[in-house]
């Protein structure tokens, strides 16, 4: 396993609503900044091959455990969950704790719809770029994978039903499956999420016209990164985006599943590199 899996700085940063999130920091302090926000059920550590990568070197990396997951708290009210404002003050509080200067966003599956509601709060005029991650800001049937349809008709309700639907899902999230260790690791902050918190998530979804207005004020650039072969989020949602966002530039990962930015990681840190030193270049500019 990689030796940066505790991050070397880590700090709680409160919510506008009261809740404390888990936000930690690798790489080059000094250097452009980019902020990652994970999956559902995931955490910050799902972007270890980021940390332990070239990337660390030219740029400060910051991510942080998402409400109701990792270290970050955990309330089980629904409404800390299907309430969009709540996710896009949370990233904005993390952006204000950590001053970052217009950073890069990455958002990979629920974290780019909560990119999305950082844009409909917010706007894009405190970022440097986006990037939008095997994710589905776009909340319609036609974008929905046949392994999400088939967790979302599981009734089970029984911890052995659970824990194999949440076991399922992981898998479901890699078409090139991780390394053993990896996997353990995984399964590990994947149960640290309450069931309670992965019911109130799936009970969210916002107006796809509110997303479409929101996309269509975006003037940063825009980099959408996802795999062919992804069995979660169809590809038709990376195309719903890129067409909702002016100048927005697909990279298709034609082997790859749900994670590229794990299951090739040399290709997409070599890529995310060069976007966020040409979006930070566009901003300076």
């Amino acid at each position: 396993m990689p030796t940066t899996l505790h991050a070397p700085n880590l700090e709680r940063v409160a919510t506008p609503d009261g809740v404390s999130v888990s936000v930690g920091e690798w790489g080059n302090s000094a250097g452009p900044e980019i902020l990652f926000i994970h999956g559902a059920a995931q955490s910050m550590l799902s972007f270890e091959r980021q940390y332990d990568s070239e990337l660390a070197r030219d740029f400060r990396l910051v991510a942080y455990d998402l409400r109701g997951h990792g270290f970050s708290d955990k309330p089980l009210d629904p409404r800390h969950y299907r309430e969009g404002r709540r996710w896009a003050d949370e990233a904005q509080a993390v952006i204000d704790a950590k001053r970052l200067k217009r950073p890069v966003m990455v958002g990979w599956s629920l974290g780019g719809r909560v990119l999305r509601e950082y844009l409909m709060a917010y706007g894009d005029r405190g970022l440097s770029g986006i990037n939008i991650l095997a994710a589905r800001p776009f909340e319609v049937d036609a974008v929905v994978g046949p392994a999400s349809k088939a967790m979302m008709t599981n009734a089970s309700r029984d911890l052995a039903g659970r824990i194999a639907a949440a076991i399922a899902f992981l898998r479901a999230c890699f078409d090139k499956q991780p390394d053993p260790q990896d996997f353990i690791t995984a399964v590990a902050y994947n149960f640290m999420i309450p069931f309670e918190v992965r019911d109130a998530i799936a009970g969210w979804k916002t107006d796809p016209a509110d997303v479409r207005a929101a996309f269509a004020a975006v003037t940063v650039p825009t980099l959408i990164t996802h795999g062919r072969r992804d069995s979660l989020i169809l590809p038709l949602a990376a195309e719903m985006c890129a067409e909702a966002i002016k100048g927005a530039r697909i990279s298709w990962y034609d082997d790859c599943g749900h994670s590229p930015f794990y299951e090739d990681a040399s290709r997409y840190n070599r890529e995310l590199a060069a976007f966020v030193a040409q979006a930070w270049r566009s901003r300076r500019g």
